[in-house]
């Protein structure tokens, strides 16, 4: 069995007409027919659609009921542009409402008799307080979702702002950090170029001290060099001077 609660639905339409004066419609759909209410400000009328006959329309266009009142929903509960809608006179007071579509290329029409209200205040003081109470939970709905945006504007605004310092951290962090990096860096330089520069005086003085040790050896070969052909020559005068003694007798 359907709980009947929970498949009601509740519409309600300002009817926008062709040379006529737009007119609102209040519409209650249940999951195998429907009723609806419609005033003018004046007059007011309605329409009763049983099950059975809602099913006999349903059979006529091969359509389930639930399609058929799915569509009419659709219909009479939002305006749709594409759609030609009529509220006109028929008999004994009655109007008939009707509106097109189109299906599988083809336009089609629906027409729903209502009769007039017995109580045309009634109707439209209850489609009034119907709108005045649709109009409070939609601005109970912006006034929430308003404050819920301003909150997470709120939200996405700290978490910007959280965003730019962890940024800032970061890059000031990036930037002693380097800043540490060439310092040690450059000091390494520095102590390499010291070591360097001793390095190089150490090899210029050894250089240095090496080409004074090899004069002086060539120095004293040379000396060394000049007396024994200093001896050599005495003793060539010497022999020389014994063999003229040695002719003179």
């Amino acid at each position: 069995m359907v709980d009947e609660s929970e498949k009601t639905k509740h519409t309600c339409l300002r009817l926008e007409l062709s040379g006529a004066d737009p007119i609102f419609i209040k519409g209650t759909w249940y999951h195998s027919h429907f009723d609806i209410s419609i005033t003018d400000g004046s007059s007011s009328w309605i329409c009763n659609a049983t099950e059975d006959e809602v099913a006999e329309r349903a059979s006529q266009w091969d359509q389930p009921v639930s399609e058929y009142l799915e569509l009419a929903e659709q219909y009479l509960g939002f305006q749709q542009p594409n759609s030609v809608y009529a509220f006109s006179d028929a008999l004994e007071g009655c109007k008939r409402l009707s509106w097109t579509f189109e299906k599988e290329g083809t336009k089609l029409e629906w027409r729903w008799k209502c009769k007039p209200s017995n109580d045309s205040k009634k109707i439209t003081v209850g489609i009034l307080d119907f709108l005045m109470e649709a109009n409070i939970r939609l601005s109970e709905e912006v006034v929430n979702k308003t404050r819920s945006f301003e909150k997470m504007k709120s939200e996405a605004e700290k978490c910007l702002a959280q965003g730019e310092k962890i940024c800032n951290e970061k890059t000031e962090f990036e930037t002693e950090t380097y800043a540490k990096f060439l310092s040690v860096l450059n000091a390494k330089k520095a102590k390499l170029r010291a070591l360097r520069d001793k390095e190089d005086s150490v090899r210029a003085v050894e250089e240095e001290e090496s080409t004074d040790k090899t004069e002086s050896f060539d120095s004293g070969r040379s000396d060394n060099e000049q007396s024994e052909q200093e001896v050599s020559k005495k003793a060539s005068s010497s022999k020389a001077r014994g063999r003229k003694r040695a002719a003179r007798s």
